[in-house]
């Protein structure tokens, strides 16, 4: 039975490694507990039945690929050696740090783990004259598993792990000295903390525009030289619409929300009403808060939905450019602002998508 799991599990670790994450990222740099239960199956040289116990972990999230997790877990099995007059239990106690390879930031996170610690092996059993019934030993471990957050706060992780540790124990009929290998099922809840607090979507005033609208200057076509003065100079209809992210994103995410939509729908009107705009650019900016990378790329995942958007509702694809500047043209700086949610609510301003047409074509000119 040992063997079947151990084959599972790698055939679930082949299967992650092959797991395209297309997903967005969703690092945030969250401290998160994880307690649970746990199935365990022992080494055949323990002589014990299959059994159970219960973990408590704490994690971190270092970087948008690589968390870590310390905790202490604890587990129980019953004798099993056949031999007469035999009782007792198989108990272990492990402390020890794991290091998550995240294969997705999204609310479905595959990992794969590896980890080192200590760990107490008691084989208390009734046999006359056993030796060394507890040992303290070293621990390493491997496995692969998955989290799924619920929501911002809240989660499941499940995992399965090969875990290797010594046990000195002797008695005649009996022997469970070295080396020893038990597989072990995890399932516990997630508590994240630490993480900034998701903001709501800002609903729009009742008589205020969805949208700001910042004019930008006329564009003048050059007239060719005559001897009469041009009567009147071209008067392109252009603006600039700014509009705050979180009308069109939950927050940290980069998938738009319903209420995006009729934004969104009044925008495409205005560019399909000006055909003489030959292209807009769609801009993606956010707020400083994680890492510099990770925001460039949350930028241009959003500019990239906004034009996808805009397409679809019949706006030319080529006279569209999406591109991403993350948190490098901040609008506020918010300096010495303290607090996690007060500096997200000063920080609101920076984090927008701008569409601005940035080339007209001449017309009415000549």
């Amino acid at each position: 039975m040992k063997e079947n799991i151990i084959k599972i599990a790698v055939a679930a670790a082949l299967g992650l490694v092959a797991f395209t994450a297309s997903a967005e990222d969703m690092y945030r740099g969250a401290w998160y507990a994880v307690p649970g239960a746990s199935y365990m199956h022992t080494d055949s040289d323990l002589d014990a039945k299959n059994g159970g116990g219960a973990f408590i972990r704490l994690g971190k999230e270092l970087s948008p690929k690589w968390d870590i997790q310390t905790g202490l877990g604890y587990n129980r099995a019953s004798e099993d050696t056949g031999i007469v007059g035999a009782s007792g239990h198989y108990k272990q106690t492990t402390l020890g740090v794991d290091a998550l390879y995240m294969l997705s930031r999204d609310s479905f996170r595959p990992f794969l783990l590896t980890g080192l610690g200590v760990a107490n092996n008691n084989v208390d059993y009734s046999i006359p004259a056993i030796q060394d019934k507890s040992k303290t030993s070293w621990l390493a471990n491997i496995g692969v598993g998955a989290q799924y957050l619920i929501n911002d706060s809240f989660g499941l992780q499940a995992d399965v792990r090969q875990q290797w540790t010594r046990s000195n124990t002797k008695a005649t009929g009996f022997d469970a000295n070295g080396t020893v290998g038990n597989t072990l099922v995890n399932l516990g809840g997630i508590f994240r903390f630490g993480a900034p607090t998701p903001m709501p979507a800002a609903e729009p005033a009742p008589e205020a525009a969805p949208v700001a609208v910042e004019p930008a200057a006329p564009v003048v076509a050059e007239a060719e030289p005559a001897p009469a003065p041009v009567a009147e100079a071209c008067k392109p209809s252009l603006e600039t619409v700014t509009i705050a992210a979180e009308k069109l994103f939950g927050f940290d995410k980069s998938k738009l929300q319903e209420g995006a939509k009729p934004i969104l729908d009044e925008v495409a009107a205005k560019i399909k009403a000006n055909a003489d705009i030959e292209l807009i650019m769609v801009t993606g900016h956010t707020d400083r808060l994680g890492s510099d990378a990770y925001n460039q790329k949350l930028s241009e995942r959003r500019a990239n939905q906004v034009k996808a958007y805009l397409v679809s509702q019949g706006v030319d694809a080529g006279r569209l450019q999406a591109v991403g500047k993350g948190e490098s043209e901040p609008v506020v700086a918010c300096e010495g602002v303290k607090g996690s949610k007060k500096l997200i609510e000063c920080l609101q301003p920076n984090r927008r998508v701008v569409i601005s047409a940035e080339k007209q074509r001449e017309t009415g000119c000549n």
